[in-house]
């Protein structure tokens, strides 16, 4: 072989290229970027991961709060509905006491001190007295005395006021009781009788201390003269009507 020959690049040697160069060979990159599937693939996976972010963000959203953050919420908000609770709490008993002071039986007359009970309730655990002193007399019968009567010592009338606020239920003459009129307030009920002429009619609102007659005679009772049979009756049973009334009033 001459010298010239040996210049020559051999065949081995023309299929060499350097790096960079033209008609080199590709890289594992640019081989695995030359698969079709590449890039639906690098998609789909930028896809889920965005939509994993997102579920994530929404998921912390609706987390529940922790428990110092809960308490304070709770004591804002929570606290805000307990105060309006215990207002309402506190308002309630407060409504039922002022109700319970305002409509506590009143006296039926308007100065206790001008009267007198003729004729006591008849109670099933009084005394032997009490017994004889309660019985009402109607000609041969005796029956108890299921209210008391009250009368003026002077045996004059007076007015005859509603011991409760509430519905006149009830104005009827009733020819052995004189006139009759009852005041309904929800369970309690309120019957005057031997009543002179009513001030009132039926379906009538009355506050307490309202005057709705004067006290009158009766049939049954004669010998009373002019009086007032008062009854209180609770879930449609009477009831002593001295164990409601203002104690100081009634010991005068």
């Amino acid at each position: 072989m001459n010298e010239q020959d040996k210049n020559k690049p051999s065949n081995e040697d023309s299929l060499k290229t350097k790096p960079g160069e033209a008609g080199s060979q590709p890289s594992s990159l640019n081989k695995l970027f030359s698969k079709r599937w590449v890039f639906p693939a690098v998609y789909t996976a930028a896809a889920a991961i965005i939509l994993t972010l997102v579920w994530v963000y929404q998921d912390a959203g609706q987390k529940p709060l922790s428990t110092d953050t809960a308490a304070v919420v709770s004591e804002d908000v929570g606290g805000s509905g307990d105060t309006a609770g215990a207002a309402d709490a506190g308002k309630d008993p407060n409504a039922l006491e002022v109700t319970a002071s305002a409509e506590s039986l009143a006296w039926p007359v308007a100065n206790p001190s001008d009267v007198q009970v003729v004729k006591p309730y008849y109670d099933e655990n009084g005394t032997e007295q009490n017994h004889v002193e309660a019985m009402v007399q109607n000609g041969d019968t005796f029956t108890p005395n299921t209210g008391i009567d009250f009368a003026r010592e002077d045996k004059k009338t007076f007015d005859v006021k509603a011991a409760i606020s509430g519905e006149v239920t009830r104005v009827e003459d009733v020819a052995t009781l004189g006139t009759v009129i009852e005041v309904t307030q929800g369970s309690l009920k309120t019957v005057y009788q031997s009543l002179g002429e009513a001030k009132v009619k039926q379906g009538d609102q009355v506050k307490q201390g309202d005057t709705i007659a004067a006290a009158g005679r009766n049939e049954i009772e004669k010998d009373l003269g002019n009086h007032l049979h008062f009854e209180v009756h609770q879930d449609g049973k009477p009831v002593n009507p001295a164990e409601l009334l203002p104690q100081k009033a009634q010991n005068k």
